[in-house]
């Protein structure tokens, strides 16, 4: 069963539901499901306990933002993930988001 996720304000940050798919060639967005989860390739293996800090790192990228402001709040061992992003408005996620996307 899938877990549905949407992009939503909180009054520190935002919460980004984030689809991992690993073994990748390289790290990149390459979608946006309607129900607004982030589709997010990685090039680590999913066996591999980095990836959770690979993807940290890598939305920290795309998002402008320190790594400590990014944090997976829930699906830490699945591919459907949860990401807190503080202190950035919901608006101003999407549009790095969507700014980063091939």
């Amino acid at each position: 069963m899938s877990r549905k996720y949407e992009l939503h304000g909180g009054q520190r940050g935002s919460a980004l539901g984030v689809r991992v798919t690993p073994r990748a060639s390289r790290n990149q967005i390459v979608d946006v499901l309607n129900d607004g989860t982030i589709k997010v390739h990685l090039v680590c293996d999913p066996a591999d306990e980095a990836i959770n800090t690979e993807l940290i790192a890598y939305m920290a990228e795309v998002l402008g933002v320190p790594k400590s402001r990014v944090e997976i709040v829930a699906g830490e061992n699945g591919r459907d993930k949860l990401v807190s992003v503080l202190d950035m408005d919901v608006d101003t996620a999407q549009q790095r988001v969507l700014a980063h996307m091939d």
